[in-house]
Order: structure tokens, then sequence, then C-alpha cells
């Protein structure tokens, strides 16, 4: 009697069991490998270049991403916006550090904030030769969401010609077609703000000589 319980008892835990794993490996299968593997395939045949990064290349050479900024301090270029890339015990790495992608979670009204924005304002006009009063594009002087942002205001651009104009020795009219012909508009003609890669801007510039 107590051995055809236990048997019974085997059974009915068996029957549960058994469904229960199967469940876990079909959906490991389909979430885990199927799923995935059907959206890497589906990405790279319908948008190869977004999959793989997109990519920028200079004479056979990758020189980086439209989605990453980079960092240019020189006055012969146009300078990104400012980056707040943070590492998890508050230390600054690199500016626009894919591996540290932040931003500076500081509201309007905190004096941090505050007192950066002030600075970088001042270091704006003084590096691109502007009155202490000269208003300043919000970009040059805040960092984006995620720190990497490669994008700046036509604006924030226009500002950067004169600099950069002095520099290479060429004038501000040959600059500022190159700043249009690199300006996007507003995604399907509503969404987002004009901006220019500033990447690929620079690229042009260089090409462009001076």
């Amino acid at each position: 009697m107590e051995a055809a319980r236990d048997a019974q008892s085997n059974s009915s835990t068996g029957s549960l069991v058994r469904p229960a794993v199967l469940l876990v490996v079909l959906f490991m299968l389909i979430g885990g490998l199927a799923y995935p593997l059907l959206t890497t395939l589906g990405a790279n045949g319908l948008f190869p270049y977004q999959a793989e990064g997109s990519l920028i290349e200079k004479n056979g050479r990758v020189v980086g991403s439209e989605l990453i900024g980079q960092r240019f301090t020189s006055p012969r270029y146009f300078h990104p916006r400012p980056s707040a890339t943070l590492t998890t015990d508050g230390a600054k790495p690199d500016p626009y550090d894919a591996a540290f992608s932040l931003g500076s979670n500081q509201g309007p009204t905190n004096r941090a904030l505050i007192s950066e924005v002030r600075g970088r304002a001042r270091e704006y006009r003084k590096v691109n030769g502007l009155s202490s009063s000269a208003p300043v594009p919000v970009d040059a002087v805040t960092a984006s969401s995620s720190g990497l942002d490669p994008d700046i205001s036509p604006a924030n651009a226009g500002l950067q010609i004169l600099r950069i104009a002095r520099e290479r020795g060429i004038s501000e009219e040959e600059l500022q077609p190159l700043v249009d012909q690199n300006t996007d508009g507003r995604q399907f003609g509503i969404l987002g703000e004009p901006h220019v890669n500033v990447l690929e801007l620079n690229l042009a510039l260089d090409e462009a000589g001076g």
C-alpha cells in the first residue's frame, strides 16, 4: 500500500516537472537563441550600415562613428559639445567614453551645474573671440544626457567659423557653405532640431584644405 502511494506520488511529481523543464528549455531557445539570431540577421540585412555601428571611414580606415562624439581641442577644428561621462565611483574618464555613457544628473538649480555652465560660457567666448556679453548656444555649455552626443547646433558651428578661418588662413565665406552642407534637418521634418555632426564636418574641413 505504502509503495503504491510512493509510486503514485513520484508519477504525479514527474508529470509536473517534465512540462516545466520543457517550457524553460523552449523559452531559452526562443528568447535566448532564435529571437536574437533573427533580429541580428534582419538588422544586418535591412540596415547593414547602422547595424555595424554607423562607422565613418577615411582612406580605408575607421576614424569614428556617427553616433559617438569625439574630443577636438585644436583651434583649427570645430569643437563638440561638452561630455559628462562618469565612472560608477564619480571619477571622470576620457570624454565621450562609450563605456561610461551617462549624464551629470544635475538639475537646472544645482549650484555645481550653474557654476560649470558659467565657466564653460566664459571659456567658449574666450576661445572663439566673442565679447563677454555675447549669447552662447546652450549646446556649447551643457552636456547631453548620454555624454556622447556627436552633434552640435548650426548656431554653435557658426560661432566657431571665425576662429577656424583665422587659424587656417581661409575666408569665413568659404566655411559657411561647408557648415550648411553638413547640417541635417529635423527627422521627418518635425522631430528634433537641425544639427551638425562634428566629426563629419571636421573631415570635410580637412578635405577643403587650409
